[in-house]
């Protein structure tokens, strides 16, 4: 039989693509409710509990408002949205984050699914911090630019219609200036960090993609790790992993920049490492998709890892 899959908030950037995604495979049926059905509380609870796994793409406060009509123990929750992400009692949907985190996600019912800054931030520390190549209790400091459908429809609406009271012509804007962003809690915690990061985000008039760096004094540190062991590292780390590449340090010498649409439309993520052993410094950087390993990709990657389906399946 297939499994029956409800997204509740399936009219948004996250749940068409989830959807989209989903549609035409045999294994999953996937369920709706019509517009007036949806303005139903008690069709919507009916809904929340009566289908084999619910996606909430959801603000936090409404996404929490889910999970408690929930009354089903059978049902098995993904929530893409923030509310949940350092909560006890919730898995962290990030396969590749660490050894035993994919068996973890098979056997949970409550997933929370990564922020898209947050994948690339702790796809670079977790397996540094880990290792012991950098301490957990350093200074760090995170810079990110995203495409703008990281802000959902309200600023897609901003970037792209010309008729709207709040239309920018803006190329680039950083953001989050009161260093309150919502990524930082889970960054911090699945990090392995004593301490918040410092994170700076921007936005860049594109729709997808993004780049996410940790810049390094390598001299700073107690460690004091090289290059070179900085990138052996990450390269164990995600060895054979079919969605987590980590470019060879002779490839990155050569490049001059980076695309941050370079992993667009697809649920892959490069890493990059570039560094001076003579500086003792170095860059960490992710490039992915903020809608695909970022968001909705991840989604999919984590509902397939949950019912022991292929992890790539409907994925590129």
């Amino acid at each position: 039989m297939a499994t029956k899959v409800f997204i509740d908030g399936a009219a948004g950037t996250t749940g068409l693509e989830i959807r989209e995604r989903l549609s035409g495979r045999r294994e999953v049926q996937l369920v709706a409710l019509d517009d007036a059905r949806r303005k139903d509380p008690a069709a919507r609870a009916d809904a929340l509990n009566e289908n084999d796994v619910v996606v909430l793409c959801l603000p936090d406060d409404a996404a929490r408002e889910a999970v408690s009509l929930i009354t089903n123990p059978a049902v098995r929750v993904i929530d893409p949205s923030t509310a949940h992400r350092t909560m006890e009692g919730w898995v962290y949907g990030f396969p590749e984050m660490a050894p035993k985190q994919r068996e973890a996600i098979r056997h949970s019912t409550r997933l929370s699914n990564p922020g898209c800054y947050s994948t690339g931030f702790i796809a670079l520390m977790a397996p540094l911090v880990r290792a012991g190549l950098l301490p957990a209790d350093a200074p760090y400091t995170c810079n990110a630019v995203s495409g703008y459908s990281g802000g959902g429809r309200g600023i897609i609406t901003e970037f792209e219609d010309k008729a709207a009271p709040n239309f920018t012509q803006e190329v680039f804007r950083t953001y989050a200036l009161a260093l309150q962003h919502k990524h930082v809690a889970e960054m911090q915690m699945h990090s392995g960090l004593t301490h918040r990061p410092l994170f700076a985000p921007s936005v860049g008039r594109y729709y997808r993609g993004m780049l996410v760096e940790v810049p390094l004094q390598l001299w700073s540190l107690k460690t004091t790790p090289s290059v070179a062991q900085l990138h052996q590292a990450l390269a164990d780390s995600y060895s054979g992993e079919p969605l987590v590449k980590v470019a060879p340090l002779a490839d990155s010498a050569k490049l001059k920049t980076l695309d941050a649409e370079g992993m667009k439309n697809t649920n892959r993520m490069k890493l990059y490492v570039f560094g001076d052993e003579a500086l003792r410094q170095a860059r960490l950087v992710a490039v992915l998709d903020n809608l695909g390993k970022g968001a909705a990709g991840a989604a999919v990657q984590n509902l397939n890892a949950m019912m022991g389906w292929p992890e790539t399946e409907g994925l590129l």
